[in-house]
């Protein structure tokens, strides 16, 4: 179980941090300064430090030096970005702004833990295919369908230009995972990544939080503020969402493409900023274009190059490769290394649809690894239920061609019965030796639903051994 040390001097917030990890799996231990740190703990024995930047005597960043191999996570507020950046070039391997979202959170823990044991894991191998294997694993993506491979490649042409890039795929495919890929394969590696989500900012604050303010600038703005493009200068900032932006930010980034230069919120003054911009979306930005929901101008900036990140569904090759990547590290993280699927439950995860994608996914991996009794996950504890409209579909068509083609048994031919007349056949013929969800998954519908039209349609239940 990953070991983390939370040191924070305000006790509400590191309490409900730990909290957090906790629940997940992690092993946490606290400290309120960089001194108490020191004095109780070994640093080297933990697997990753989070620290608050502001600490009672010693900054957070003190840690990095202190803790030598450790990866130090530092927390920041968005008023404090530049010093958050200015941490990273000390030695921090990532920051996180506060108050944080706890997804957020818990992806940027995940992913540090596991970036850090990587080179501890199986020896190099030889021959050519460790070389693609090695090359794509360090993109963070894991896939080997055809699709895959033609993104990665893609990913390794574009990465060392300068190009805007415009990232296309569907919600939980791994759009800021393809924008990391692009960040950590560029000349731009040693800056920072900064990534935004254009649809969870206020319309009211989205100017101020990208472009910055100046003191005074509206009511509340106390202070000046550096923007989140400003604390990307030298880097990469990526917009995740971007088709949620409003207009009048949309102008505004229009600008910081073509002249390369932001003016704070209440500033009369532009300054020059050197950011490479990649940006992600769900929608169909030439469309919302045309219904004057988007800049055309702006789209044709960011259309530079497109990537297209393809929906699970679509490479079936990828799925138990993911499946069972993401099995590993969860187990990993619950101390339960030996944790493998049922045949069963291999086969349901290969023939689901996954509508939510990678995300899903994971989601139904870690209920199933948290509730599982043994090292088995079984179909039942997974939770997924079969695409309906896709059974149905395939329902459907059985249905027709058995009323169009003689039963094989003899029977009389089909071609007069109704769907409700094939419902009846069909659950009085298979009811003896198949269960109620068998039953219900066959024909493409809930066992609710079965249990409606049998009772519509007088079509009692076996008789089971209980009964």
């Amino acid at each position: 179980m990953p070991h983390i040390l939370v040191v924070e001097d305000e006790p509400i917030i590191r309490s409900a941090l730990r909290r957090l990890l906790e629940r997940h799996h992690y092993q946490v231990s606290e400290a309120g300064a960089v001194h108490e740190a020191v004095e109780k703990y070994d640093l080297n024995d933990f697997n990753l430090i989070i620290s608050d930047l502001r600490l009672p005597g010693e900054p957070g960043t003190a840690l990095i030096h202190l803790a030598d191999k450790v990866p130090v996570l530092i927390m920041t507020s968005f008023a404090s970005l530049r010093s958050a950046v200015d941490s990273m070039k000390l030695g921090a391997v990532d920051y996180i702004a506060k108050p944080f979202d706890h997804d957020e959170m818990l992806q940027a823990v995940a992913r540090i833990i596991e970036a850090s044991q990587q080179p501890k894991e199986a020896p190099a191998k030889t021959a050519q295919a460790s070389d693609n294997e090695d090359d794509n694993r360090e993109m963070g993506i894991i896939g080997a369908s055809p699709a895959m491979l033609t993104l990665f490649k893609r990913i390794r042409k574009v990465a060392p230009t300068m190009s805007t890039v415009l990232i296309q795929g569907e919600s939980g495919t791994g759009k800021e995972l393809v924008a990391r890929a692009l960040h950590e394969n560029s000349p731009r590696a040693h800056a920072p990544m900064i990534s935004v989500n254009c649809a969870a900012i206020p319309e009211t604050l989205i100017e101020s939080e990208l472009f910055g303010h100046e003191k005074g600038a509206f009511t509340g703005a106390v202070a000046g503020r550096t923007g989140l493009v400003e604390a990307a200068n030298g880097g990469t900032l990526f917009l995740d969402e971007i088709g949620e932006l409003p207009l009048e930010a949309q102008a505004r980034l229009l600008r910081v493409l073509q002249e390369s230069e932001i003016r704070r919120v209440g500033s009369v003054q532009s300054q020059k900023v050197d950011v490479r911009l990649v940006a992600a979306t769900h929608r169909d930005l030439k469309t919302l274009a045309h219904q004057g929901l988007f800049r055309e101008d702006l789209y044709y900036r960011l259309n530079v190059i497109e990537l297209r990140l393809p929906p699970l569904r679509e490479r079936s090759e990828d799925v138990m490769l993911i499946a069972e990547a993401l099995l590993a590290r969860i187990g990993a993280q619950m101390n339960t290394p030996n944790l493998h699927f049922t045949r069963e439950a291999a086969t349901a995860i290969r023939q689901y649809r996954w509508p939510g994608n990678v995300r899903e996914l994971e989601n139904a991996i870690e209920r199933a690894a948290i509730l599982c009794d043994e090292d088995e996950i079984s179909t039942d504890l997974l939770g997924i239920e079969p695409d309906i409209n896709q059974e149905r579909s395939s329902y459907a068509t059985t249905a027709l061609e058995s009323m169009r083609t003689p039963d094989k048994m003899g029977a009389e031919p089909g071609e007069n019965l109704s769907l409700e007349d094939y419902f009846q056949h069909f659950v009085l013929e298979h009811q003896e030796h198949m269960t109620e969800t068998e039953l219900a998954n066959k024909l493409g519908i809930s066992r609710k639903c079965l249990w409606e039209r049998r009772q519509r349609l007088g079509i009692p239940r076996k008789k089971t051994a209980n009964s």
